[in-house]
């Protein structure tokens, strides 16, 4: 069974791949960035832990959350599945396949046979199209070689996997609605909740907060790391091309914000694409930094990058405070 027509290309975040491949499919076609903002992906993570050999850097929502606030925001049916029975995990998605629909699935990517780079990493998202025999057929990143295929074997470890930010062998498909959803009540909306969500964050790691955190301690990455030739440029890359869109997702959300102007004509939405538009490149250059650093073992490197970060708290709690003054319509 393979589904015919299923496709999302070039896409560069896996979630918003998997779920503009399913809405495609269903007739309803939306650019990634404008997937990305409708479903307030943007965000900040300062994540740190034991096990962690230099803290991560997320700039985004937690998995599947972009698509449960998108169908939530343009009134999509959407259908979660989840299951600790790898036969019953199985039966959902292939029945899904069997009614003509292709499926969203959460898993690990490190058990994916097209994966060259193999790090666990539990909260991938692709669409599944097909199978046959022995494998299944996927839409996955650009960079992940888009239609791609992996054995079932690998496929059933890889729903099943255990540990952080894995799901229960988590499925989800999409139905759109009928008539195409009024897309500039939805921005709007969006774009003040997705503001408000990053202006008050609740704990210290997260939003603009989270920001000003980093610049603190980013500084101490060469010490903390027993490789850190190996792990800080891992951790900038992650950064750069993690399936980020480049600029920790900055990139996704300025070119959402510069889609939305075509749609809405307002003030704080102009002046907020103009400074995500000078935001974006600033990541990537603490990116560069962090890389540099963890190249040379010069620590001023890692000093440059503290004082863009902490720029960057307050350039984006600045852009988030105009945004969250777009007028309703």
């Amino acid at each position: 069974m393979i589904l015919e027509g299923v496709a999302y290309p070039a896409g560069q975040h896996c979630e918003t791949t998997a779920l503009g491949a399913l809405l495609c499919h269903d007739g309803l076609d939306l650019s990634e960035p404008m997937l990305f903002g409708l479903g307030e992906g943007l965000g900040f993570v300062y994540w740190d832990a034991k096990y962690l050999d230099v803290p991560f850097l997320g700039g985004r929502s937690k998995p599947t959350t972009i698509v449960r606030t998108l169908a939530g925001r343009l009134g999509l049916d959407l259908r979660v599945e989840e299951t600790t029975s790898p036969r019953k995990a199985w039966h959902n998605v292939a029945a899904a396949l069997d009614a003509g629909r292709p499926v969203g699935l959460q898993l690990d990517s490190y058990h994916l046979d097209y994966f060259t780079t193999k790090v666990h990493f539990g909260g991938h998202v692709v669409a599944l199209y097909g199978y046959d025999e022995t494998h299944a057929y996927l839409i996955d990143t650009a960079q992940q070689g888009g239609a791609v295929t992996t054995t079932l074997e690998s496929l059933e470890r890889a729903r099943s996997e255990r540990g952080p930010m894995t799901a229960r062998n988590l499925s989800f498909t999409v139905a759109a609605p009928t008539t195409r959803p009024d897309l500039s009540d939805a921005v709007r909306a969006a774009i003040r909740s997705n503001a408000d969500t990053f202006l008050h964050p609740p704990i210290a790691n997260l939003g603009y907060r989270g920001i000003d955190k980093a610049s603190r301690q980013v500084t101490t990455w060469l010490t903390r790391s027993s490789d850190p030739s190996r792990d800080l440029p891992l951790a900038a890359m992650l950064m750069e091309r993690g399936g980020t869109g480049g600029a920790l997702f900055r990139v996704l959300y300025r070119d959402f914000l510069a889609e939305c102007r075509t749609l809405v004509d307002d003030d704080h939405l102009h002046r907020g694409h103009q400074l995500y538009a000078e935001i974006a490149p600033l990541w990537t250059e603490v990116a560069q930094q962090i890389t540099s650093a963890g190249e040379t073992g010069d620590p001023d490197h890692l000093t440059r990058a503290s004082e863009i970060l902490a720029d960057l708290a307050e350039k984006e709690r600045e852009a988030m405070q105009t945004l969250a003054g777009i007028r309703p319509e």
